[in-house]
């Protein structure tokens, strides 16, 4: 196991890192939304449209969402591109347009069967792409300006480069991404700001997903089809997700014995959202899986205490003899700007990756 999720971290560093999502866990989250797609245009510009889940849901409900349009896109170089219903025989990049999706074959019902219909039928539908596909492109950064809502799940070693993009064109979103995200500068940024939010589904969940034929390493097969198992999956989404606006309600009573502090940055260590205390109004570190439960109202953020960036915040270098024992003693790395504390014998002890927070003066008034 340890060698298939090496093997997954691998194929994540890839440009062309392809994973595709099970219906299942699509509707899962995405039928929390179902008001937010009334009247836009959707786009899902990452995977080949009959590939592509995405498509599929929305293509199936298009009439129940009350979408005003649907776009997706194909890139070229997918190694499963156009392969499920082989639309054509030519590999080029295309795009996908639907306005309406009519009953067509009379079966009482709206899927993919009377979509097929209506892109073998109707003109101007289904048209190639001059370009690759790639969300890059000129001719898919002018689809996405013409977008509302862009709902996919993009390759996880571009993430940043594709949220970046979204957040320049001003796009609402729902995407897949990878836990580790949340701990990217770029992305804890926009966290900070309360421009971007983790969806509904809880990301503690590992996901499985499709992956292609060539796939060598993989957990399971499923009709016919390999999977692989991501444990760090998660939403991301800039659209009003219900839990980041509820209150995290407190228990616990704050004591010098049972917070402790950290040697070279004044917070006190939280080692998980539920042990926050009531009564302390300082900064405090906590997991950076907080950001799951994350409410503006309640919390500010201050930054991430991880190495450049923990720097950024005030979070001081290690002393020489801590750097020294970490190293020598310890054999593990020692990165000026990460948090530390030392334990009964004086020994540096490093968490998991840390937010410093502290509570808002709405919360710190709370029940007064």
């Amino acid at each position: 196991m340890a060698n298939k999720n090496k093997d997954l971290r691998n194929a994540n560093k890839a440009k062309n890192d392809e994973f595709y999502t099970q219906l299942s866990d699509i509707e899962k989250e995405l039928n929390n939304y179902r008001k937010e797609f009334k009247d836009k245009v959707v786009f899902c510009n990452c995977d080949d449209p009959y590939e592509s889940n995405f498509f599929k849901y929305f293509a199936m409900n298009f009439n129940f969402l009350g979408l005003k349009k649907l776009i997706a896109t194909c890139y070229a170089t997918s190694p499963v591109a156009n392969t499920q219903l082989l639309l054509s025989d030519n590999k080029k990049a295309y795009k996908i347009e639907i306005t309406e999706v009519d009953d067509n074959n009379e079966d009482g019902a709206t899927d993919l069967l009377d979509v097929e219909y209506l892109i073998k039928n109707k003109k101007n539908t289904l048209t190639y792409l001059k370009e690759d596909g790639d969300f890059r492109s000129d001719e898919c950064i002018e689809l996405l300006k013409e977008s509302d809502i862009v709902v996919t799940n993009p390759p996880f070693s571009l993430f940043r480069e594709y949220v970046a993009q979204l957040i320049e064109y001003n796009k609402q979103f729902i995407i897949m991404g990878n836990t580790n995200a949340l701990s990217y500068k770029e992305i804890f940024k926009l966290f900070k700001e309360d421009n971007i939010r983790t969806g509904y589904t809880n990301f503690n969940v590992g996901m499985y997903f499709f992956v292609p034929e060539s796939t060598e390493k993989f957990h399971k097969i499923i009709d016919g089809k390999k999977m692989v198992r991501v444990a760090t999956s998660c939403w991301f989404t800039n659209l009003p997700v219900k839990r980041h606006n509820e209150r995290l309600i407190l228990y616990e009573v704050y004591s010098k014995e049972k917070y402790q502090k950290y040697e070279n940055f004044d917070a006190i260590n939280i080692n998980s959202y539920t042990e926050i205390p009531k009564d302390y109004n300082g900064y405090m570190g906590v997991p950076i899986t907080f950001l799951d439960k994350y409410n503006p109202q309640q919390f500010n953020l201050l930054g991430l205490g991880i190495s450049n960036s923990g720097l950024e915040i005030g979070v001081k270098p290690y002393k020489p003899e801590h750097k020294k024992y970490r190293k020598e003693v310890q054999h593990k790395g020692a990165v000026d700007g990460d948090l530390y504390m030392l334990d009964s014998q004086g020994h540096p002890v490093v968490p998991y990756a840390r937010i410093i927070l502290i509570k808002t003066e709405e919360e710190k008034n709370y029940g007064n």
